[in-house]
């Protein structure tokens, strides 16, 4: 039997697992932008089969390093990794579902959605220039709508975060100013703000700080009933943080152009796309010293892709379409054992 913790906001899960007859342990983590729903699903896929997975919530930069230095057996990151970096590290990628990062505010009297944004605007207040709500640059976006004299608070993520990578690279593909004092990241120098630890920290610093503008993923923003911001998309509509939107962003993309799933979605066309839009990814060794153990991670993404579906789309994400969950199966064939055998074989392997 083996222990797996689950820790969904800083709550703990605690449940067992058994392979077979031989005792095995996996441990995984990193990103908080699929935190809520890699929950959801283990409690799920524990129900069915008896075994559950672990996700260490600490960010994608996190992920990275602890996949990298093998005391995971799985990493998690919203920045997906260039070709080079995981032929480097020895390792592969593969998306496992889509979402939305989104600006939440605490501002009094302002409703979900009743105040309007740009990437303009976004960069400005998280550079500091813009300092009040009622700000000439804000007020031109929201005709109509009553901005107090207060001050803005932004509120930033201070660990390495693709979910700030996200954010930061379409500050970047907006503002030129962003792009050479600040660049894009897991971890940039954001010159004004407060730092907080993962998304969770980001919402409850959000939720308590009035004046306060931060960043999460949409899951997040809903579970803390925190309210967003629409945000005018690349076509020069305003939108707001739907699974609609989220699709609508990544219906022209075609991953089987992509080297190693390397892709981004922020600022892609259409007028119904949420500009902030991502993909989070997992990151496996191709070269496996315990095959039960990488195959039990296999098994248990490829049942989300096939069963999850409706647990993700509760909570806005978007699933991956079945042509990618294709190209990703495909790709599985490359993680081998020590007898240079894949470690997978197919559904149920």
């Amino acid at each position: 039997m083996n222990i797996f913790r689950i820790g969904l906001f800083g709550v703990a899960v605690v449940a067992a697992i058994a392979f077979g007859a031989q005792a095995a342990e996996v441990s995984g983590g990193g990103a908080t932008f699929p935190y809520p729903i890699y929950a959801r699903w283990a409690e799920a896929y524990a129900a069915k089969t008896g075994l559950k997975m672990s996700h260490q919530s600490i960010g994608s930069g996190g992920g990275i390093r602890q996949i990298g230095a093998k005391r995971f057996d799985f990493g998690a990151s919203d920045m997906p990794l260039k070709p080079a970096d995981l032929e480097k590290g020895g390792l592969t990628q593969f998306p496992v579902l889509m979402g939305g990062v989104v600006p939440v505010i605490n501002v009094p009297g302002i409703k979900p959605g009743q105040i309007r944004l740009d990437g303009k605007v976004l960069a400005n207040i998280f550079l500091g220039n813009i300092t009040k709500w009622n700000d000439p640059a804000i007020a031109a976006l929201n005709s109509g709508l009553e901005l107090p004299d207060l001050a803005v608070a932004p509120v930033y993520r201070s660990d390495g975060s693709g979910t700030t990578f996200i954010f930061t690279h379409y500050l970047s593909e907006i503002s030129p100013v962003w792009k050479s004092k600040i660049g894009e990241n897991i971890s940039v120098a954001f010159p004004s703000g407060i730092g907080a630890k993962g998304s969770e920290g980001v919402a409850a610093i959000t939720s308590r700080t009035v004046g306060a503008i931060g960043y999460v993923e949409y899951a997040y923003a809903k579970q803390a009933k925190l309210p967003y911001a629409q945000l005018r998309n690349r076509d020069g509509a305003f939108v707001s943080p739907t699974r609609s939107a989220f699709r609508a962003a990544a219906a022209n993309v075609d991953w089987a152009k992509t080297q190693d799933f390397y892709l981004l979605l922020t600022n892609r066309p259409g007028k119904d796309s949420w500009p902030i839009t991502g993909a989070t990814f997992i990151l496996l060794h191709k070269q496996q010293s315990d095959p039960k153990v990488a195959r039990e991670v296999i098994n248990f993404f490829d049942w989300a892709y096939r069963e999850g579906g409706k647990l993700a789309k509760d909570l806005d994400y978007v699933p991956m379409p079945e042509n990618v969950i294709k190209l990703v199966e495909q790709s599985w064939h490359q993680i081998k054992g020590p007898d240079g055998k894949p470690v997978w074989g197919g559904p149920g392997s």
